[in-house]
């Protein structure tokens, strides 16, 4: 196949969807790969790198959208609001289009990807298998989210983390709560401690425990059962009105004491839970920060402004977006790999097979045929009966 990278044209991000180093095995698999010029400057990785690894350079974005038979992108297609670039209309009937998709936002873009007949893969639906492990996405750039989550935390803090002894007497370390430990927080937590900060987590899941501990933080608990708490896959479940009310309390009491805190809480699919109140906010000491991950998706705390910092009785609300795009060498590198690795498995040898009995294929395959064929969003796009409106 053909295979397009074009330059991330969303302001903010700086990945590129392929790096060198992975062209020459997608080349060796019988396909051709062109990169559009400039694509991977902004991460580092600059065109004489890819001309040497054997793809091809090519000036008009068009030009590369009309010859390509696959497309890798990191952030879904521009669709041309706000007299923007319309990338969408550049993807051509048959097009396997393969990025961060965003599958919980608007269904209207699957729509039309469905209607323009694209194959549109989402990599945040590669499932949490061993056999998929190299595939996910989702992993490796939340890695990379929770390391800088940390330094950003540090650098809007207006004291040391590490606890020092000094002339001038002994520096007590910075307190750290992190809520959410999936791969991100369980990141955070692990960088925290490196720079010497005391860390304590939160998560509604009992089997992360021995994962935080294992780390050197202490484990915030909640009094929820594993099946309450995580589905099938592993990720946390929407809780009870009364447990987000005891939820909420516990972080209150402990976001009080903290320096830091740093919110990764996501439920696939649907808007972030708004874990920290206005009034814990209130409640935390002055110059104290949050640094709220999950901002993409609205975000865990009540004032969060997505891709702003907020300042609210003299607390930080740090909500940055594409964080990975902080770390684009590295985040690139990593989510080459994951895409080619996928490649690898629809096209194995050179040539598309879209086995969609194949488990991960069915998982992140959004359209096809002409079709939406993810359930959560082909129901979104369901008209409602009318008692339901009323």
């Amino acid at each position: 196949m053909q295979i397009g990278v074009p330059r991330e044209i969303v302001e903010g991000e700086t990945r590129v969807a392929l790096t060198p180093d992975v062209v020459p095995s997608l080349i060796r698999a019988g396909h051709v790969v062109m990169i559009e010029r400039g694509a991977g400057d902004r991460a580092g990785f600059l065109d004489e790198a890819y001309a040497s690894a054997g793809a091809q350079l090519i000036d008009d974005p068009a030009k590369l959208y009309a010859d390509a038979g696959m497309i890798l992108k990191i952030q879904r297609p521009a669709t041309g609001g706000s007299g923007g670039k319309n990338e969408l209309e550049l993807l051509n009937e048959g097009t396997v289009l393969i990025g961060l998709l965003q599958p919980g936002g608007d269904p209207e873009f699957f729509r039309r990807l469905a209607e323009g007949k694209v194959i549109a893969c989402a990599m945040e639906l590669v499932p949490r298998t061993t056999r998929a492990q190299m595939m996910d996405a989702l992993s490796s750039q939340s890695t990379v989210a929770g390391y800088k989550a940390v330094l950003i935390a540090a650098n809007a803090l207006q004291k040391f983390f590490p606890m020092l002894m000094t002339a001038a007497g002994t520096v007590r370390p910075a307190k750290v709560l992190v809520i959410g430990a999936g791969v991100a927080g369980l990141q955070a937590i692990a960088t925290a401690r490196r720079i010497g900060a005391v860390v304590e987590a939160f998560d509604t899941r009992p089997v992360v425990k021995e994962q935080v501990k294992s780390l050197g933080a202490s484990f915030v608990e909640l009094d929820v059962g594993a099946e309450t708490a995580q589905d099938a896959g592993g990720y946390a479940k929407e809780l009870s009105e009364e447990h987000i009310a005891r939820e909420k309390k516990l972080i209150h009491e402990h976001a009080a004491q903290a320096d830091v805190v740093i919110t990764t809480a996501l439920v696939p699919g649907k808007r972030a839970p708004v874990l920290i109140t206005a009034a814990t906010v209130a409640a935390m000491k002055p110059g104290s920060v949050i640094v709220d991950l999950a901002g993409e998706q609205g975000g865990n705390c009540e004032l969060t402004v997505p891709g702003k910092t907020v300042v609210s009785n003299g607390v930080q609300i740090i909500a940055p977006l594409h964080i990975a795009s902080e770390l684009s060498f590295h985040a690139s590198q990593m989510y080459a790999k994951n895409v080619a690795a996928l490649v690898a498995l629809l096209a194995p040898k050179g040539t598309l097979e879209l086995n969609l009995d194949d488990d991960i294929i069915a998982a992140v395959c959004m359209t096809a045929g002409g079709e939406v064929r993810h359930a959560p969003t082909r129901d979104r796009l369901s008209p409602q009966p009318a008692e339901s409106r009323s």
